[in-house]
């Protein structure tokens, strides 16, 4: 990439770490006070005068660091956060912030790092329940997480910034976004970025998203108006879409980083010790300038490169061919318009049939579905009691943990579905304002997932199956349930007199297939899923089950 940083206004915090102050200070969940951020590498603070320190000998390896006699200290990473850790894209390895710095920071205090890849959704979590030493990913110091884990001292600041369209004209701050009702700003969900936004916009004017790639993406494609983002992403964003986004305003949030670690834990005061030696030596400005200074323009687009256009399928394409080859997919056989047992005709039915009967006469295999309840079927096929599963599974980081995805097929929006004489509830904040509200749905599900970004679980009520929470919702026990569009529709039916969806969209998720992960048939089914929408047979396919000629029910499946 040729596209460099702006030298970030990134000021290193280093209050009462350097060797001249007293001996390893407490951790406690208030950060102190940033060091006055300047546009030159982050330099260290100066002990005041309201603040003397106390005597110590310097930290160096002749005046005794910490020896932790050379052991293993596991350390969380997410290796998707730039400049804190990624996978280089030239040498294919680890490398990033928080590598160089652990790795000196053992050298100071003879430990071994042994660092290990952690999504962020549950990094923080994870750490609390011992399963890791630490984790270092970039992590904003907090009371509420302080409350699960122990902090170092912080040794950084981060601003939180405004990343919109370059086109963008509108947004100048946070408010111009407050002032203009008709726009909404997207973030990631977990991050101290969207408490931030809480904190300016209601919940319904936000959308929050998984991962931060999507809530640019979403931004991009003119889904939302702005991302509110640590200033250090944003710019790791810009990459390639320089000539599409731009930060804007001042920051709206300065907040300290530091590691984390289980409550209690002996590493603090060591570690703590050696960011101090860091500090003094020189170490931390070198480290900061060359990851937070204009020299470094590695992006997102170098780690993640944007897929090229697939070209338009012709009838000469090369398609995999199996050897008709049986491939067993499982099915809940229960869930509109994907998957079902037809009514009329007692046989099984539905988009996912009849889509994956064309994805075989493509590439050559026999399809074998296999009826498997909803509640198990992503682990019954991470652990490969199944080819593949079609159940209309929404593509989430979590779940490809532990399966492979084929590219979207489709999206989904999930809505509100209430009784047809309510008239409290048009959006999903009609129920965060209102206590005596109560939401169901279905455990395991990304609807669930979304609830819980905007209530409480105990306002939340979760059923093993969705007719049992409509038929909650129909009896009056809950208030409104949450729900794929798709699926809503199809509980309406006989219904239509009894219920209603509400409000906009709440989230918009892909859809895809799902396989045991290193499966050889995610490429295959790729190629014939690009072949489908290449020829216009998914365009017909998606009218039949999804236009509105398709008229079966949830009462017809129940009659």
């Amino acid at each position: 990439m040729n596209k460099k940083w702006t030298l970030l206004v990134v000021s290193l915090l280093l209050v009462l770490i350097l060797a001249a102050c007293g001996g390893g200070t407490t951790n406690t969940a208030e950060p102190a006070s940033p060091a006055e951020p300047t546009a030159e590498a982050p330099a260290v603070e100066e002990p005041t005068a309201e603040t003397p320190p106390t005597e110590e000998p310097a930290a160096t390896e002749s005046t005794g660091l910490p020896d932790l006699n050379g052991r293993e200290v596991t350390i969380a990473v997410e290796n998707a956060y730039l400049p804190f850790n990624y996978i280089d894209p030239d040498t294919g390895e680890p490398a990033g912030w928080d590598y160089d710095v652990w790795n000196e920071i053992c050298s100071l205090i003879n430990c071994t790092p042994v660092y290990e890849e952690a999504g962020w959704e549950g990094m923080i979590q994870a750490v609390a329940d011992g399963q890791y030493d630490a984790a270092a990913d970039g992590i904003t110091i907090t009371p509420d997480r302080a409350e699960i884990v122990d902090f170092s001292e912080g040794y950084i600041n981060i601003e939180q910034r405004l990343l919109v369209r370059l086109d963008e004209d509108r947004i100048e701050s946070i408010d111009d976004i407050v002032n203009n009702p008709d726009l909404v700003l997207g973030t990631q969900t977990g991050t101290t970025n969207y408490e931030t936004a809480t904190q300016f916009l209601p919940e319904d004017r936000i959308q929050a998203f998984e991962q931060f790639p999507f809530a640019v993406q979403a931004l991009i494609s003119g889904d939302i108006d702005a991302v509110i983002i640590d200033e250090v992403a944003g710019q790791g964003y810009l990459g390639e879409n320089a000539d599409q986004l731009k930060l804007v305003g001042p920051s709206m949030s300065s907040d300290q980083l530091g590691f984390i670690y289980p409550k209690g834990s002996d590493l603090v005061e060591p570690v703590n010790a050696a960011i101090r030696e860091l500090a003094q030596n020189g170490f931390l400005e070198a480290v900061n300038l060359q990851y937070f200074g204009p020299e470094f323009n590695i992006t997102y687009d170098d780690l993640f490169p944007p897929e090229e256009e697939t070209p338009a399928a012709d009838d000469s394409a090369e398609m995999p061919d199996l050897d008709g080859r049986e491939v067993t997919i499982a099915v809940e056989n229960a869930y509109l318009p994907f998957n079902y047992i037809d009514p009329d005709t007692g046989e099984p039915a539905g988009w996912d049939y009849d889509v994956w009967n064309e994805i075989c006469s493509l590439i050559n295999c026999t399809p074998v579905y296999v009826e498997a309840g909803w509640e198990g079927m992503i682990q019954a096929v991470a652990d490969g009691q199944y080819d593949a599963a079609a159940d209309g599974i929404t593509i989430t980081p979590d779940r490809a943990e532990i399966v492979d995805f084929s590219e979207g097929y489709i999206n989904i929006e999930q809505r509100l579905l209430v009784r047809l004489d309510e008239d409290r509830i048009e959006s999903i904040d009609d129920i965060v304002n209102n206590p005596d509200l109560v939401l169901g749905t279905q455990t395991g599900t990304t609807n669930y997932e979304t609830a819980t970004q905007f209530l409480p679980e105990d306002r939340i009520q979760a059923f093993e199956q969705f007719p049992f929470a409509v038929q909650a919702l129909i009896s009056g026990d809950i208030d409104a349930v949450i729900i794929d569009e798709v699926a809503g529709q199809g509980y309406l039916g006989e219904n239509a007199d009894q219920l209603k969806l509400v409000g906009p969209s709440m989230s918009s998720d892909q859809l895809g297939f799902i396989y045991p992960q290193g499966s050889d048939l995610v490429e295959p089914v790729n190629t014939a899923l690009r072949e489908l929408k290449a020829n216009g047979f998914l365009e017909a396919v998606n009218l039949q089950y999804f236009g509105p000629d398709f008229d079966i029910t949830y009462d017809d499946l129940e009659s």
